[in-house]
Parts: C-alpha cells; structure tokens; sequence
C-alpha cells in the first residue's frame, strides 16, 4: 500500500505581491498549507483570501521578523522586490535564515540569464543562486523572462492612445512568459521532486519584437496600434536612485533584446504555456466588463 507523502506548510514570501501573490493559490488548490509572508498588516485578509492559512507580517531587512516567519515551515518560495535595494545581500540573508530554520527546501525565482552582470537586476540574482547551491538545502532555481503582467499597466493607455510604447528600438525582441504558467511551476518545484536541484528557464512561445506585439493588440481589439519609441533617458529618471540600472537594463534591451526557449516550460507543463495573444484578450474583456459596469451604474 503506498502511503501519499506529507507535504510541509510553505512559505510564500511577499505573498500579497503580484508574482508571489499567485504562487499561493496554486499552493492552495493542491491543498497544501500556506503561510504567506508580507509587509503591510493592511495586506493580510487579500492573501488569506487568496489561500493562505496564516499570514506573518514583517520585513525582508528585519531578521527577527524573517525568522518568526520561518518557524515551523518546511519549504520556501521566493522571488525578489524589483529593484531591491542591496538585493542579494538581502536574498543571501534569506537563504542563510532558511538554513538556521531547518528549511528544508528553497524554491527561487530568479531570472533569466542572471550571469548577464552589466543589469543589475541580473546579477544580483547570482550570489542568492549561490547562496543555495551551498547551503545544503534542496534547491530549484525558475529562470523567467519578461512577464506578460507588465503590459498590465500600460494596458489603458494603449487603448486610449492606440500606442505601445517603451524606451528601446521597436525591433528588439524579446522572450516573454505569463507569470501564472511560472506560478504553477514554482508550485511543481515546491510539491514534487521532479524539478529538484534543476535550473529551468521559463519562456512562452516567440521571440516578438514591439511592432509585432502591437499588431496582436491591434488584432484583438480590431483597431491599429502604433508601435513607437520613448526616449530610456526620460523614462529611467522616472525610477529616482533606480534610473542607472534603468538605462543600462535598456540599453541592453535596444541592443540585444531579451531571449530564450519555451521547451522547458512546456514540458514542466504538460501543456503549451499561455500566448501573447490570449494574455491581451483577457485584458481587453475585462476593460470591456469595467466599461459596462461604468454604464450600468450611470444609467
């Protein structure tokens, strides 16, 4: 008689985030327990609403309050603030206070191409990777592109304006992948053995640059959107203290664009991962449904 294996309660750390934030559904649809981990008492109801059984407020540059979220877990997911500040001295303190708990497994999510040491937000993933391939734990390292969720919040103005815009050439291309096909791996990695102590990138199907990608908008919302060329300088200063690592990361971008494979994702899958196109749809029905909603409240 085989006996089903006892998963440990997980950790999720920055569990009320976009990214981390969808990691803990799927946890919670495999019915394992989850401890979420955030920043702001404010954030606990969405996250529990989410699934998560308990959720532990504090900071990731606060050790007493990383190690009271570590009590008692047996694995852990993490993935990074965008531009944290001293980011891997913070991602080796995380491992180093994973290791003091008695974690016994560490699911990262990092980048792809973290060797690429010229970004910073590359780079800074590699001591964390580092830190686990010799800390003794079990260790799984998902290596996502560029996210889908990102065109969330440029979505009205290319409605309304019928521009896509972004501050490198519009034929770079690049990888891309929707974070929940990444959420549903890094669930794989926390629950299975199969990904143990692999490196894995991530990418959907395509290596599109921004006049295609705007042409798949058009597509979808069956009007033409202009695919245009911002100026990285003007939008790196946006970024305050960020704005060096900002026009690197661009001039990077313009450069070389940003690419990788999508076989591995499809085969951690068991699936094709998410397109593009399907992304863009949802995001057009629900500004359909908030537009109808609008209506139906005036009249």
């Amino acid at each position: 008689m085989m006996v089903a294996k006892i998963i440990p309660s997980i950790l999720a750390i920055g569990a009320a985030g976009k990214f981390a934030g969808l990691v803990v559904p799927e946890l919670a649809r495999r019915g394992i327990k989850v401890r979420g981990f955030v920043k702001s008492p404010d954030e606990v109801d969405a996250v529990k609403a989410a699934g998560a059984d308990t959720v532990s407020v504090g900071d990731l540059t606060d050790p007493a309050s990383v190690r009271r979220a570590m009590e008692g877990v047996g694995r852990v997911f993490y993935i990074a603030p965008a531009f944290l500040p001293n980011e891997a001295e913070v991602g080796v303190a995380l491992v180093a206070a994973a290791k003091d708990a008695g974690v016994k497994r560490f699911v990262f999510s990092s980048v792809i191409h973290p060797i690429l040491s010229s970004l910073v937000n590359h780079a800074q993933k590699a001591p964390v990777e580092e830190a686990l391939l010799t800390a003794g734990m079990e260790y799984t390292f998902l290596h996502p592109t560029l996210f889908f969720q990102n065109f969330a919040g440029s979505w009205p103005g290319i409605v309304n304006g019928g521009v896509l815009a972004e501050p490198w050439s519009v034929e770079s291309r690049f990888s891309r992948v929707d974070y929940r096909d990444v959420a549903e791996a890094a669930a794989i990695a926390l629950t299975e053995d199969r990904l143990l102590y692999g490196t894995f990138e991530l990418c959907a199907e395509g290596w599109h640059h921004r006049i295609e990608v705007a042409a798949i908008i058009g597509e979808v919302l069956g009007r033409s959107i202009r695919a245009e060329r911002v100026d990285p300088k003007a939008a790196a200063a946006e970024a305050g203290p960020g704005a060096s690592a900002l026009e690197k990361m661009f001039d990077w971008y313009d450069k070389r664009g940003l690419m990788g494979n999508s076989l591995t994702l499809r085969a951690i899958l068991g699936r094709e991962p998410r397109t593009l196109r399907a992304f863009f749809a949802e995001l057009a029905a629900a500004t359909d449904a908030k537009q109808a909603a609008a209506s139906g409240k005036a009249a």
